[in-house]
């Protein structure tokens, strides 16, 4: 009689420890984010109606309070995206995006630049993806680059957040020119990959679309496929706001315009001013913040995937 008084003690304590311990999320991760300059107040916004086409999932895509915003949705019948009406060679594109809540898992939420319509055999893409969690309800960031359709090595890194993504619209922002290739959220820096000119093979150079994107990545998104998207919670609705897409278009003449070509700090191109070219002092802190805090995947890191290391990784 004892000891089964003795066991049922010790597995009240454990049911009692288990329910006590908060689960590690983005809900509750309690980190105040460094102090940074507010890159996405420099450029104005951009109206979805005049900036955007219809990519896929017409029904999908709702445009609201006069063009200024959109949803996406994604439903057992389709996803949906939109994609610029412009091509841009380099320049700074950001999005207010507030993504859906609840069970999210094999969810993906893209907003990216690619050229892939141009360039089938050797594209380039930089990519911002949102991506479902498992029961935890929680969404993780991944970014990932590609250049002249090496798809084969993927270069992802993979973020948790330090807000609930799902209770407001946040900024995620790529910073793409001739010096380097930088993801913020929040206008926080996460990652930089510059171009040392060294592997400049691997270092996105052509013209490229703006995407934003809902779709089912069942098949890897979520722990490699492990937990799919379950459309008994669709549908999956994001919200967008705040489109920012400043840089050099390109014409139908011209591979790149002239004032692409600019090498000068102090040129007009819009994201080859100083503050574009280099971190400050304050986004380097920032950057290590995020990466020592938040960052749980590198391919860098990844000595299972790669005998070899990508040549930026040495």
């Amino acid at each position: 009689m004892a000891l089964l008084l003795l066991n049922n003690l010790i597995l009240a304590f454990l049911l009692f420890f288990c329910i006590m311990i908060p689960k590690v999320s983005s809900h509750n991760r309690a980190y105040a984010p460094p102090s940074v300059a507010r890159l996405t107040d420099l450029f104005g916004h951009v109206s979805i109606d005049q900036g955007f086409s219809t990519f896929f999932g017409g029904s999908n895509v709702k445009r609201i309070n006069n063009g200024s915003m959109a949803t996406l949705a994604l439903d057992k019948s389709s996803g949906s995206g939109l994609v610029s009406r412009n091509k841009y060679y380099h320049g700074f594109f950001s999005a207010a995006i507030k993504l859906p809540s609840g069970l999210s898992s094999g969810v993906v939420l893209a907003f990216y630049l690619s050229n892939a319509d141009s360039y089938p055999h050797n594209h380039d893409e930089i990519d911002i993806e949102l991506l479902g969690h498992d029961k935890r309800n929680d969404w993780v960031l991944q970014t990932n680059i590609y250049a002249n359709g090496g798809v084969s090595t993927g270069r992802e890194e993979k973020f948790y957040f330090w807000f609930d993504p799902t209770a407001q619209h946040h900024y995620y922002s790529i910073i793409w020119n001739s010096h380097h290739i930088v993801f913020l959220v929040d206008n926080v820096p996460v990652r930089e990959f510059p171009n040392t000119g060294a592997f400049s093979s691997v270092y996105p150079s052509k013209p490229m679309s703006v995407y934003v994107t809902i779709w089912d990545g069942s098949q890897w998104a979520t722990h490699g496929g492990k937990y799919p998207v379950n459309y008994k919670y669709a549908p999956f609705v994001v919200s967008l706001a705040e489109m920012e897409m400043a840089g050099c278009v390109l014409s139908n003449s011209a591979s790149a315009p002239a004032s692409c070509s600019k090498g000068s700090a102090s040129s007009l191109d819009p994201v080859d001013g100083q503050q574009f070219t280099t971190l400050s002092k304050q986004q380097v802190a920032a950057l290590d913040w995020s990466r020592r805090k938040l960052m749980f995947y590198s391919y860098c890191k990844d000595t299972t995937r790669f005998k070899v290391m990508p040549p930026e990784c040495k």
